[in-house]
């Protein structure tokens, strides 16, 4: 991936609250908001920010599956719903499983880079409380291959995920493995209640670890994971705009305000074949490399990341593809507590996909508003210190198992 021949910078990001379980107003027989609901409260809340409709050129949607969740297709026809002033604008839907946020940032992204636009309202959403859990496993299996699924678990996902957890086990030790899913857990909660937006916002369980550390049942879930390993069923919706220098004018919002998109990197694996190694998340690792290379960076300037952890294991061997640590030693660079808030380097610092929920479509671009809320200081409680030699923060999407790939780099803007 090749620098970026133009500054980019994304400004004035806001998460809905990432509903479903956990969440004190959540019930799952009471009426909730729906799609429309959480599009129009995420995209007003950057139109508020950056000036209003006027100043968008073009609007661009992630939403992965919301025409089997809730009935409904045609995502893009919702721009003008958010605000009169953008009818008749363009606005394009984008889908990549879940990576689908990240898919919607890069669109956008293009768009600037092209001078089609100087400013991209991206608004990722995904409301999935409609149907039972097993109907929803089944729905979000479509993130995979489909001619495997009559031969996957019931739970399409983590039952892949699952495998990879019993293979690295077998392979780099089930004890250490398990106390570092335990401590990624536990992570995740801790930085979860100190957001307001997140599903896990309410958690008040005293012994985090013990939660982590529970024994997989494989009669009532699946062979390697317990449910704590898990990230969440959610309904949410994040946005963010991304903006040209021009467009930073045109809104009205100071470079202190905002982050530059320092590289980009994506990259793509072949949905119908199998990982010559499920130990192993190389698709990542190529997205990662390729954001690297963008940004003329290296992993020791990373002060931050946010990586897609849909389950806890996913998080350790993200570690490994990033390089932070070896192959098999992802559990002991967790276990050493290099990813907590006071760590070498935060991960998910407002409890990623397992603290602050994983509403699909929505995911890539809520990391976005975690990065740029983290590198301008608007985190609150959520807030980490930088250390001058590592300025950068790092996102990690990923769509199915190690598939769609997406990954960007951010610094502050100066």
């Amino acid at each position: 991936m090749t620098k970026l021949r133009r500054k980019i910078y994304m400004v004035a990001g806001y998460n809905t609250i990432s509903m479903g379980s956990g969440r004190k107003e959540f019930h799952p027989k009471k009426e909730r908001p729906g799609l429309e609901e959480y599009i129009k409260e995420a995209g007003q809340g950057v139109l508020k920010a950056i000036g209003g409709a006027k100043n968008v050129d073009e609007t661009v949607f992630g939403n992965f599956i919301a025409s089997r969740f809730n009935r409904q297709a045609n995502i893009a026809g919702f721009a003008p719903f958010i605000d009169e002033g953008l009818k008749y604008k363009p606005a394009t839907r984008v889908e990549g499983a879940c990576a689908t946020g990240a898919l919607a940032l890069v669109a956008g992204i293009k768009s600037v880079l092209a001078e089609t636009a100087e400013v991209v309202l991206v608004v990722g959403v995904e409301v999935q409380n409609t149907v039972k859990a097993i109907y929803g496993a089944d729905i979000l299996a479509a993130a995979g291959w489909a001619k495997e699924r009559k031969d996957g678990h019931a739970y399409f996902f983590p039952g892949k995920f699952s495998d990879r957890s019993k293979a690295y086990a077998a392979k780099f030790g089930a004890e250490k493995t398990r106390e570092a899913m335990a401590k990624w857990f536990t992570n995740a909660i801790e930085n979860a209640r100190l957001c307001p937006t997140a599903q896990e916002y309410h958690n008040t369980t005293k012994d985090l670890v013990a939660c982590g550390m529970v024994k997989p049942n494989p009669k009532g879930f699946v062979d390697s994971l317990n449910v704590f390993d898990c990230s969440k069923v959610s309904d949410g919706a994040s946005a963010i705009a991304i903006v040209s220098e021009e467009g930073l004018k045109r809104c009205g919002i100071s470079k202190a305000d905002a982050v530059e998109v320092m590289g980009l990197g994506q990259a793509e694996d072949d949905i119908t074949r199998t990982p010559e190694d499920i130990t192993v998340l190389g698709t990542t690792k190529a997205a990662v490399t390729n954001a690297f290379a963008s940004a003329c960076i290296t992993k020791d300037k990373i002060g931050t990341v946010e990586c897609h952890d849909c389950f806890t294991i996913a998080g350790i061997m993200a570690i490994e593809a990033i390089g932070f640590a070896e192959h098999g030693k992802g559990t002991e660079f967790v276990l050493a507590g290099n990813t907590t808030r006071e760590g070498m380097v935060p991960f998910n610092t407002t409890g990623g996909l397992i603290g602050w929920g994983h509403p699909t479509g929505a995911t890539g671009v809520h990391q976005a508003v975690t990065l740029w809320e983290q590198l301008t200081g608007k985190a609150a409680a959520n807030q980490i210190t930088f250390k001058p030699e590592r300025p950068y923060g790092l996102s990690i999407n990923m769509g199915g198992d190690d598939k769609t790939l997406v990954s960007i780099v951010y610094k502050k803007a100066e």
